[in-house]
């Protein structure tokens, strides 16, 4: 599919952007463009175009407000040594999508679109690349459910867009480690439900609990599973690792309550290439406590696309509080952190061609 390129009538300067850029934080700094891609049931997708970021117009009945039919992904643009940039899987982005689009009732985003409409962006607004630390371009592909109608069924008109945030690291709370608060009182996703689906409405539902975590001085929420409330799932935004002394590490298995991250995937992938034992198996928040408490579990960390990999060093609920290790980061996380972010910016061969240049 072609895109079209419009104008852009009033770029931000330049002096502006390199104020801008030079400590963006997360995810409230935007480029000047996005990408737009419309679908109708009778025409498929059509009229792809890159043109100014502007807000959008929608009608009072546009069926995303009544029905919440909207997904999303998120991704990052890296600058190699070289000047070059480049995407880390993006392939499992677009597939994930469309994992999403089918349990909210969408249409498929063809791979190849998502992926090039990804690299339109970033070639674009390339000038926009933070010059802080660790900086990315992050990439938020998302389609919603345009048609107006109030009739209780799958729409027929859908947006897919793409816009650009450049950021920097996810946590700034200063410390070495995050700290987690368990959730009791609320479930991010039960059984037949959302959970495995990257849809907005699963963050609405852990808003309240993470500010919760937040009231009582925490940074994250970690949520039990919804039938026994014992079973440790995953944070607000981010999946987990169990790093333990006999070598072994351990995961909660994709079961359909815990998104599949992308950076899960990877970490998999890369403590296999270490030799080591990754188990995907149900972890109870009880046994969480008990292996930290003897020792026999030396790490813990959560990884997501956002935060990359980053170690968890105190876990606190209603029952009390326990450390992880020394309640600073270990060994393998950083390891693990120091394999994945080199191969991402091209610091580092990558052996599973997950790197595509833009």
């Amino acid at each position: 599919m072609d895109f079209a390129h419009l104008p852009h009538p009033a770029p931000v300067p330049g002096e502006t952007r390199a104020q801008a850029i030079a400590d963006p934080g997360f995810g409230t700094v935007f480029t000047d463009h996005m990408v737009t891609v419309d679908f109708h049931a009778d025409r498929g997708w059509h009229d792809a175009r890159i043109g100014p970021r502007e807000p959008l117009s929608l009608d009072p009945a546009c069926a995303v407000l009544h029905y919440a039919q909207e997904i999303f992904e998120g991704l990052k643009a890296y600058r190699h040594p070289d000047g070059s940039f480049a995407l880390f899987r993006p392939e499992m982005n677009a597939a994930r999508m469309n994992s999403s689009a089918d349990r909210l009732a969408m249409p498929h985003v063809p791979e190849d679109l998502f992926v090039e409409a990804c690299r339109q962006l970033v070639r674009k607004d390339r000038d926009w690349f933070p010059t802080v630390d660790g900086g990315a371009l992050y990439l938020r592909p998302f389609m919603f459910a345009s048609e107006a109608f109030l009739g209780v069924r799958p729409a027929r008109e859908y947006k897919f867009l793409v816009i650009a945030s450049p950021v920097g690291n996810y946590f700034k709370s200063g410390v070495p480690a995050v700290s987690i608060w368990v959730s009791r009182d609320f479930v991010r996703a039960a059984p037949g439900g959302t959970g495995a689906a990257k849809t907005g409405g699963n963050y609405a539902a852990s808003l309240v609990p993470q500010a919760e975590a937040i009231a009582k001085g925490h940074d994250q929420v970690v949520f039990l599973d919804a039938v026994e409330r014992k079973w440790v799932e995953e944070l607000g935004g981010m999946n987990l690792f169990f790093a333990f002394d006999d070598g072994s590490v351990l995961t909660p298995p994709l079961t359909g309550t815990i998104l599949p991250g992308v950076t899960r995937n990877s970490l998999i992938q890369l403590l296999r290439d270490e030799g080591l034992t990754i188990r995907e198996e149900r972890y109870s928040i009880d046994q969480w406590r008990r292996d930290a408490e003897s020792g026999r579990l030396i790490e813990t960390m959560a990884c997501g696309t956002a935060a990359v990999v980053t170690p968890v060093g105190k876990v606190e609920g209603p029952e009390g509080a326990f450390t992880i290790g020394s309640g600073g980061p270990g060994q393998l996380t950083g390891r693990l952190r120091e394999k994945l972010v080199s191969i991402q910016r091209g610091h580092a061969p990558d052996p599973h061609g997950w790197v595509v240049k833009v």
